[in-house]
């Protein structure tokens, strides 16, 4: 598969992701949600890597390592502020709000990876910001 498909696969299971965390922080602590969350998250990414055979990992580099745990720490990050958001508004409102995160990633990869905007990039940019801001009118 190429990188938009699984691009879209990532996609639909975010959407899915919402609804299900939804009625997964109902009256629940959502420190308490998170852990359970990770944990399923821990078990499942070890249970796909074993049956690809691709838990060896020490062909990692330390600077593979320190990059992932410092994903691994915004990843914590952004789900727990993504609780508790849940737990306080409409999901309607709480993932529009989320998905701002393309438009940081863009701009992120630019300033650190050297990543080219294009007049497309840029524009597809203004449409996301522009219907987050629709969304909460």
């Amino acid at each position: 598969m190429d990188a938009r498909m699984w691009a879209l696969l990532s996609a639909l299971f975010a959407g899915l992701t919402a609804v299900l965390a939804k009625k997964g922080v109902a009256e629940v602590p959502a420190n308490t949600a998170l852990y359970v969350r990770v944990t399923f998250v821990l078990l499942f990414s070890v249970a796909v890597a074993a049956a690809a055979k691709q838990l060896d990992v020490t062909a990692l580099t330390k600077t593979n390592w320190v990059f992932l745990g410092l994903s691994a720490v915004a990843t914590w990050a952004s789900w727990a502020c993504y609780f508790r958001a849940l737990q306080a508004g409409d999901v309607a409102r709480v993932a529009p709000i989320d998905k701002l995160s393309f438009v940081i990633a863009v701009v992120l990869g630019i300033v650190f990876l050297k990543e080219k905007l294009t007049w497309n990039l840029a524009g597809g940019c203004a449409l996301i910001v522009s219907g987050v801001l629709l969304t909460l009118r």
